[in-house]
């Protein structure tokens, strides 16, 4: 134990709160959350004669720690929640499919959107879900489109917009599917009953709207309104479609939600099936790893995590066991879903049917993912996996994305940013960089500008992230990537240098090369990766430098102005393809006077000569 972990230990508060471990490099490992901060955070440095074999490996790499106080010991749950979700520590209970979860989104608007998302925005939106079967999702979203004409188009509509008649009819109008909100056809408050049966739809609630559908139906029939007729009946049949597809398995017709736990070592797989009106409405999984030996702290990170950003929770959540902390987590959601929720604890009857259905479901799971991860290994290639010894990596680097940065005297400054998987290059993933906010040689400041632009924008758009960077460079390229990648709360993600002169491999917090054979083959794909991104930066600066001078050449015409070259080069490929055309040619696709074009043609006449003689 450290000084600043001795200090610590004695300035701890007694009070209910959030401590987080850091290890040496800085990076959070650990987080969890206390009644009392004081005994629970010293537990862990005291006698390690009862401690998991997890906890002392975490122990040993505790380099610091810090704590946030909160009012009480359901804050403290959240709280915690929502700081693994966010940094992810190694240590936690790592929900695999945690950043894949889509929810169908109700918008807060005069007439709202029904959408499928995977990004929570807290402007008032009902969010129903979460899903983690996006095939069953999508049948969801198909029925309810079907059934219920809600506008598909994305524009924001109020009354003013409305009566301005900024937004026009579209195709849905004309062939049904929408009842025309954006040009003030169908009245707001019809519209909102519209959504409410949709709500019912997802919470299960289908009568009301079934009898609601065959009162229009039998209204417009006696009408002899035969067309809108029809419409209704198909919007009937395909709810009585989507509730047939549903299994009947509830003699009662509460709401709830059955969660089972199956798990071999540190594996797990939670299943929850949703029954809604006596039917299951669907089967959800979280795939979990890093688990310890007590189950109910999984089934608390379960249940913590998959309701946090619902809008939707039932009465009844059936369990196998009871949950650590059951008490405030029974407060946590009784106050999310401002009402009563009971966790049932089935033993016999129909609920307890329910239960071994859901456990079973979960085991098989389980037997499925571990068979996809013994294949997996067993297809890792052998490059991949030297490498993975030669870096010491948890994983093997199967996706590899490598930056190079390439100038020319300090002009022309690009990069390259390359990406191989499995070994492999994959060509629609490599990206080109103009340096925007660099000038002349720095090297150091365009890889950061580079990594930065790179991984915020792959972040924002919720993209793959790599299991492993390479840095074309030493220790000062890869301190200015780790400065970009810090900045963005993504340093967890492996990085390396690779410099060019000796081929040295530097890793983070280490200033001395790494100690790797020069025949080592996880070495040799490293300058391969190396060798690609150099490649592809240096074709780009060139294309980018042979642009400039083309420009240049025309831009020295007289008469040749901003417009005229814009044009020009928009028209024709290059001063190669306009050397074979007649100024009368050029003129007549362009516009430019005849003599400017017949400048023009002279001109890339030259600079064609130049070019293949040089």
């Amino acid at each position: 134990m450290n000084e600043i972990i001795k200090d610590k230990l004695k300035q701890l508060p007694t009070y209910p709160g959030v401590y987080q471990f850091f290890n040496e490099d800085k990076k959070i490992i650990y987080i969890g959350k206390a009644k009392n901060l004081r005994n629970r955070v010293r537990s862990y440095f005291q006698s390690k004669k009862h401690q998991q074999a997890k906890t002392i490996s975490l122990v040993r790499k505790i380099a610091d720690l810090e704590w946030i106080i909160v009012r009480n010991e359901v804050e403290a749950l959240m709280t915690e929640a929502n700081l693994i979700k966010t940094h992810r520590p190694r240590y936690n209970i790592d929900l695999k499919d945690d950043k894949t979860y889509p929810f169908i989104r109700i918008t807060k608007e005069p007439y709202p959107q029904v959408l499928l998302t995977r990004k929570i925005v807290r402007d008032g939106s009902k969010y129903y879900g979460p899903f983690t079967d996006v095939g069953r999702l999508r049948m969801t979203l198909k029925a309810l489109y079907k059934i219920f004409p809600i506008r598909s188009c994305s524009f924001y509509l109020d009354a003013k917009i409305v009566a301005e008649k900024k937004v026009k009819l579209c195709l849905d109008y004309h062939i049904k599917k929408c009842e025309g909100p954006c040009e003030g056809l169908v009245s707001q408050s019809h519209y909102q009953d519209m959504v409410n049966r949709i709500e019912d739809f997802m919470k299960g609630k289908t009568k009301k709207s079934e009898t609601y559908i065959f009162e229009l139906m039998e209204t417009a029939s006696k009408n002899k309104q035969y067309e809108e007729a029809a419409i209704f009946r198909d919007q009937l049949e395909a709810m009585k479609s989507f509730k047939e597809r549903q299994s009947h398995v509830a003699t009662d017709f509460e709401e709830r939600d059955v969660i089972a736990l199956a798990r071999e070592d540190n594996l797990g797989v939670a299943v929850i099936i949703r029954i809604r009106n006596g039917r299951i409405f669907s089967r959800e999984k979280v795939s979990l790893q890093g688990l310890d030996e007590n189950d109910g702290t999984t089934l608390q990170t379960v249940i913590t995590r998959f309701y946090m950003d619902s809008d939707f929770i039932p009465k009844e959540i059936a369990l196998q066991i009871h949950p650590e902390d059951e008490k405030n987590l029974n407060s946590w959601i009784r106050e999310k879903r401002k009402g009563a929720v009971h966790f049932l604890y089935p033993i016999k009857g129909e609920k307890a049917k329910e239960m071994r259905v859901t456990h079973q479901n979960a085991k098989l799971l389980l037997g499925e993912w571990i068979i996809r991860r013994v294949k997996r290994k067993e297809q890792i290639p052998k490059m991949l996996s030297q490498l993975q010894e030669d870096l010491n990596m948890d994983v093997p680097p199967k996706r590899i994305e490598a930056f190079d940065i390439s100038h020319l005297g300090g002009t022309n400054t690009v990069a390259s940013m390359v990406c191989f998987i499995d070994t492999k290059p994959k060509k629609t993933e490599y990206r080109k960089f103009n340096i925007k906010t660099v000038s002349g040689i720095d090297d150091f400041a365009s890889m950061r500008e580079v990594v930065f632009r790179r991984y915020k924008r792959v972040k924002d758009e919720e993209k793959p992230l790599p299991d492993l960077i390479l840095i074309d460079g030493g220790k000062g390229q890869l301190s200015m990537a780790l400065s970009a990648l810090r900045e963005l709360g993504l340093d967890y993600i492996p990085a390396v240098g690779l410099a060019k002169r000796l081929e040295e491999v530097f890793v983070p917090g280490n200033p001395e090369a790494q100690s790797i054979h020069k025949q080592s083959p996880g070495l040799i794909l490293l300058r391969r990766i190396r060798d690609e991104a150099h490649r592809f930066a240096i074709t780009f600066q060139r294309q980018k430098r042979n642009k400039d001078m083309v420009v240049s050449v025309f831009a020295a015409i007289q008469g040749m102005g901003k417009k005229r070259l814009e044009k020009l080069l928009q028209t024709f490929d290059g001063p190669g393809e306009i050397a074979k055309l007649t100024p009368e040619v050029i003129h007549g696709e362009t516009g430019i006077p005849i003599q400017v074009c017949k400048e023009i043609q002279k001109m890339a006449s030259e600079f064609s000569k130049s070019h293949k003689n040089s």
